[in-house]
């Protein structure tokens, strides 16, 4: 059985947070979304995503779907997400341009599944290392991968933000979809950019490794990341297996 420990906070500089989050210990699964838009329309894209994607699993339990059908069925989740961000976006003029990121982990026996849009990420920490699941659909992850940036360019690009994928950006959108076999001691960690812009991935290994409880190492790492600046909302989801 896992234990698990999810929590947001607004940061030190910004006076909304626009960040969303959802746990569902009873089904196994856990999100993290954050929004942007302007007049706080990235709250009100995170909050839905988070509010129409528990709605889809209710009417849906994904224990009733064959894994080799999980990709589907999440596609189709993010698919019917997207459409209703989308709209409500193109429909009410304060709204518009709102979009949020999404990450997403479903455990099913020993394994979990994972999914991604946007730059919220997902991490491994198995026996006192860590590793990133996802990758960032930003402009600069992409100009990494060509080789047009240095890693240390990236973090101070002046486009280090612009993400490229995102739930409600446009009419459809293509989630990334991974899959782990899981070990007992293995750490999920799901988080927002406010966290991991702000705490390097040694860290965030450093301070798992110092706690014994997922709630121990999320209240740990929010208060790391507003020590070290708290520029944006920070939000933190971890899974023990």
């Amino acid at each position: 059985m896992q234990q698990s420990a999810c929590a947001t906070d607004k940061g030190k500089l910004r006076t909304v947070n626009e960040d969303s989050m959802l746990c569902m210990d009873d089904i196994g699964f856990y999100m993290v979304a954050d929004g942007v838009g302007g007049h706080n329309s990235g709250e009100i894209a995170s909050r839905l995503a988070v509010e129409l994607t528990k709605a889809y699993l209710t009417a849906s339990p994904p224990d009733s779907v064959e894994e080799s059908e999980l990709s589907d069925f999440f596609k189709q989740c993010l698919h019917e997400v997207n459409k209703e961000i989308y709209q409500r976006a193109a429909s009410v003029t304060e709204n518009a341009g709102m979009a949020t990121t999404a990450v997403m982990l479903l455990l099913r026996q020993e394994k979990a599944y994972i999914v991604n849009i946007g730059d919220s990420r997902a991490y491994l920490i198995r026996q006192g290392r860590i590793r990133r699941i996802t990758e960032d659909h930003t402009y600069v992850n992409e100009l990494l991968k060509q080789g047009r940036i240095s890693k240390a360019e990236a973090l101070v690009h002046p486009k280090r933000n612009m993400i490229t994928r995102a739930l409600g950006s446009e009419e459809t959108t293509i989630p990334d979809i991974y899959q782990l076999d899981l070990i007992r001691g293995d750490r999920i960690m799901l988080c927002t950019d406010g966290l991991y812009n702000e705490v390097d991935d040694e860290s965030i290994c450093a301070l798992a490794e110092s706690k014994s409880h997922p709630e121990e190492l999320v209240l740990a790492l929010i208060r790391r990341a507003c020590d070290n600046g708290g520029k944006d909302n920070i939000t933190v989801c971890c899974v023990e297996i």
